[in-house]
């Protein structure tokens, strides 16, 4: 691995080394059992450690790639220089792969689910269901074929094969792989039971409130459909449709699927750590074209999403070469994307992300609903997030109607959502990424000094090194300019 990628991801915090130290681990449970020495991990402790597992698998170099090629930050020095000019390989990732996803949150749900079935308390596993879903999707989304149904095992399958990302989004009966739909129904029918114990502070996202969950599960369904629209778009219609028809998902800033974080060294948001704390806070920075495009907008969001220490916006453009401005005066990520003291939560699924989703869907599968409705409800609710007042925004749209009315043809209407999804999605890259692959949109310029298999942006991350050394499944052939089984763009 490369050496500064291992010394930037020792920067993850004291909260999620905790985490790894105590359920990483898939032999954890099998040390002998003493009266003085319990093995057993408690749901209380899964919980929590899994869900910030997620956030940082999200948020931490998965997000600083992402960003990256997406042309919302530009880089100065280390892994940001290489990632906005495409220069990725099998020696990034790793500490993603091994720490954050599989031997991280993954593994936390998987224990999560066994010990709360022992309790009798599926308000535990509906959860871990509904997260473990979550997180295999950034696995697939990223990776493509990944280990799934044979994952999770320890010692008993130790090398376990890859499923490919169609079965793994859809299921295959015949070689009982269970779809990532069909694990999140599972753990939405297990928050209908009658649960021995259920969460209170250890949820990180909802503080115990089920019917939240509730709505975070149907949500993801939508998240999941929409991804796989253009490969499957009648599996998708449907599963919309029947979330539509349900009418239990997400409709308000206050039910984001967002894990919360604080203001002290070890439990804060890893974007504040990387960018405000860390010693490589000056290896990224602004892109100029990301605050170009907001300019042009005249996006009353630009103030929140990014600082100007200097009173004005510094930035550089992507795959700049030349000598970076003095870090004192350069524009980072804003205190909404941070907090003021790295306590801004992790936004995993939002009010906002579901009224671009359930537009973009009227148009592209015939779903119901208004598409110019639910595209204004997207904006005013990202606009409001940011704190701008329900006046501002009236003002707002007012003033640039061109903006906030969707016209032309559906693919031009296409691109008007997805690029107001791209600006809101700000902080979470992973989002953007994933919206730009199956899309083409927002519409971007190839970065300066683009280098990589092709001079191409990415398209997914190439295997780690330590997987295709140590399992035979893992190929050694797939490039980052291989698509993923749903994009077809």
């Amino acid at each position: 691995m490369k050496f500064s990628l291992i010394k930037k991801n020792i920067v993850i915090g004291v909260t999620l080394a905790l985490s790894a130290s105590l359920v990483s681990c898939n032999d954890f449970l099998d040390i002998n059992e003493t009266p003085n020495n319990p093995t057993a991990v408690p749901p209380s402790t899964l919980l929590p450690t899994g869900l910030v597992g997620s956030a940082f698998a999200n948020a931490n170099e998965l997000n600083r790639f992402t960003s990256a090629i997406m042309s919302v930050t530009a880089g100065v020095a280390g892994s940001p220089v290489d990632y906005d000019r495409y220069n990725t390989d099998g020696a990034d990732f790793g500490n993603q792969w091994r720490f954050e996803i599989y031997g991280g949150a993954l593994v936390n749900y998987e224990q999560l689910i066994q010990a709360a079935e022992e309790i009798n308390s599926p308000a535990y596993t509906g959860i871990a269901k509904i997260m473990k879903a979550y997180t295999f999707a950034i696995a697939t989304d990223v990776w493509g074929d990944v280990p799934y149904s044979e994952a999770l095992q320890g010692a008993e399958i130790p090398q376990p094969s890859l499923d490919s990302q169609r079965d793994i989004y859809l299921g295959n009966e015949a070689e009982g792989i269970q779809s990532l739909f069909d694990l999140v129904r599972e753990g939405l029918a297990d928050l209908e039971l009658a649960s021995a114990a259920s969460p209170g502070n250890d949820d990180l996202v909802y503080g115990g409130e089920m019917d939240k969950w509730k709505r975070a599960g149907n949500t993801l369904l939508l998240k999941l459909a929409m991804q796989i629209s253009q490969v499957e778009p009648t599996v998708a219609r449907d599963v919309i449709n029947s979330v539509i028809q349900a009418n239990n998902y997400i409709v308000a800033n206050d039910q984001n699927l967002s894990v919360k974080f604080g203001g002290q060294i070890g439990s804060q948001n890893p974007i504040h750590t990387y960018t405000n704390i860390s010693s490589f806070r000056t290896d990224q920075m602004m892109s100029t074209r990301f605050v170009n495009l907001l300019k042009g907008l005249n996006d009353p969001r630009l103030d929140a999403f990014v600082t100007k220490p200097s009173g004005d916006y510094v930035t550089i453009d992507n795959g700049f070469g030349g000598t970076a401005p003095t870090p004192a005066t350069r524009s980072m990520f804003g205190t909404y994307i941070t907090g003021e003291d790295g306590s801004a939560p992790v936004r995993l699924l939002t009010n906002w992300q579901r009224a671009f989703i359930l537009a973009e869907a009227a148009i592209r599968l015939g779903t119901a609903g208004d598409p110019q409705a639910l595209y204004a409800e997207g904006i005013r609710a990202s606009m409001s997030s940011v704190g701008i007042s329900d006046a501002n925004i009236d003002a707002y749209f007012a003033a640039n109607p061109t903006v906030v009315t969707l016209a032309g043809t559906d693919a031009q209407k296409i691109e008007q959502i997805i690029t107001q999804k791209y600006i809101s999605m700000t902080g979470n890259g992973l989002e953007q990424w994933n919206d730009w692959r199956r899309t083409g949109y927002p519409t971007l310029a190839p970065h300066q000094n683009a280098v990589g298999i092709d001079g191409t942006r990415p398209v997914r991350a190439q295997y780690i090194d330590q997987e295709v050394a140590r399992n035979p499944s893992f190929p050694n052939n797939v490039y980052s300019n291989v698509p993923v089984w749903w994009d077809v763009n």
